[in-house]
């Protein structure tokens, strides 16, 4: 049975148990926040007044306003009454409607620093309207037919120059497949791979665990492989394959030094075995040039892979495959097995803002933001904890010192106060101990809520 109750400032109900005590009303009370139930500015009965309606000690309820205070949904003014934080109004969904979720994988909480997104709040509208109205008053009708299954060659063409000067990659168009987002071209990959007769795909251990489950659903066996603050460890690669994240692997943000750069080549060369180089967030490096793409080293032995996912928005789902000559049919013949038209339209819009230098200027702007962002995070955290992977991305590590709290611990604490940062325990593939930390996304939250959400993570691992 859930309590309701009232005062002489309030009448709400609250799906709220009274066995499941202070944890518990804190819940009820966000929740009520978020749906709309408590109406921003509404005045919060006073603590005595809240313990005595709910039979509880006022110590509780005191110690429950003030961790949702802390977490931004409550106000409080010495001398004022205690209300409901202002702030929500835009936030606040419509009484009628759930409580809408980041992604599906993404805990639901109020502060958003969860990896692998940008600020998808900066996504360039007014660029891709205009983009959209040339495209719209300039594409001949053919551009309405079904396209090529690589994607539109104007696309391609767009990709190879934007890659080459950004990236220093060997991009001629007839190498490039546009897919449907960096999962998509790996599944493609690891099952023209399987096909041939390759029954391994080696992994960096650790890596995100989304795309190794991607992979393997496409067949190959998926076997770890280590990485120490030099990256990916070669002399341990026994697989025909390897997938990699050279110029900031993910997640513990290391640039790939540059022996072990010419040891991969070398190894892959030698051995006729490919390299998949996930280059997914290459455009975002800050302390010094972007490293160059590993692909040019090695441009039979590389398979390159981009996306729009971190410089735009994941929504778009465009990501493309840099191909050895030798793969670029058997890729093209799986895609059509599979059934995939690309979303030429949507191809021919970033076609245009590539050509335009919309993309790159967008791109500029927002590595300025990024970086402006991770200064400011690096100089709130307190100390004994190590930052790690700065000097690029949208992402980084923080680890504890030894007698610190548990991964598992943090974790707990930070949803308890509405906080979603990503555990770095997940991403490990060989069972044992492995260093803790969390993964955080900077990047991720919008301009405004930016500094609430790195406020409400530092109390939490002060």
């Amino acid at each position: 049975m859930t309590d309701s109750w009232s005062s002489s400032s309030w009448d709400v109900h609250l799906d709220w148990r009274p066995e499941t005590g202070r944890q518990g009303l804190a819940d009820a009370m966000r929740r009520a926040i978020r749906e709309g139930r408590l109406a921003p500015g509404a005045v919060v009965p006073s603590t005595r007044e809240l313990a005595k309606d709910l039979g509880l000690a006022r110590g509780t309820v005191t110690r429950v306003y003030s961790d949702l205070t802390v977490e931004g949904y409550l106000r409080t003014n010495q001398g004022a009454p205690t209300r409901v934080a202002a702030n929500e109004v835009p936030d606040a969904p419509s009484r009628k409607q759930p409580t809408p979720r980041a992604a599906p994988w993404v805990p639901d909480a109020r502060w958003d620093l969860y990896p692998g997104r940008p600020d998808l709040s900066s996504f360039p509208r007014a660029a891709w309207v205009s983009a959209t109205r040339r495209v719209m008053q300039e594409a001949p009708a053919r551009a309405f037919d079904y396209s090529d299954t690589r994607g539109p060659a104007v696309l391609r063409e767009a990709l190879s120059r934007y890659l080459a000067r950004s990236r220093g990659v060997l991009a001629d168009p007839e190498r490039i497949v546009v897919t449907g987002g960096f999962s998509h071209g790996l599944f493609v990959l690891a099952r023209v791979l399987h096909e041939r007769g390759d029954r391994e795909l080696a992994f960096e251990d650790p890596s995100l665990p989304e795309f190794r489950d991607r992979a393997a659903s496409a067949g190959p066996a998926i076997t770890p492989v280590g990485v120490d603050e030099r990256g990916v460890q070669v002399s341990e690669i026994d697989s025909p394959a390897v997938v990699v994240t050279p110029a900031h692997q993910y997640p513990l943000g290391v640039t790939l030094a540059p022996e072990r750069r010419t040891a991969l080549v070398r190894w892959a060369t030698s051995n006729g075995s490919l390299v998949i180089e996930d280059d997914y967030d290459g455009e975002f490096r800050f302390d010094r040039r972007p490293v160059g793409a590993l692909q040019a080293l090695a441009p039979e032995r590389v398979v390159y892979a981009g996306t729009t996912s971190k410089t735009l928005a994941p929504a778009l789902r465009i990501g493309w495959l840099v191909l050895p000559r030798m793969l670029v049919e058997p890729v093209r013949g799986a895609l059509e097995n599979l059934g995939w038209r690309p979303p030429a339209l949507d191809h021919l819009v970033l076609a245009d803002l590539l050509n335009s230098g919309a993309y790159d200027r967008h791109v500029r702007q927002r590595r300025l933001a990024y970086r402006r962002r991770r200064d400011r995070l690096l100089a709130a955290l307190p100390g004994g904890i190590t930052p790690v992977g700065i000097s690029a991305g949208l992402h980084l590590l923080l680890r504890f010192p030894p007698d610190f709290r548990s991964e598992s611990e943090v974790i707990a604490q930070a949803l308890r106060a509405s906080v979603a940062i990503d555990p770095l325990g997940r991403y490990w593939m060989r069972p044992g101990e492995h260093p803790e930390g969390i993964v955080l996304g900077y990047a991720t939250p919008a301009e405004h809520a930016f500094a609430p959400a790195v406020e409400a993570l530092m109390n939490v691992l002060r």
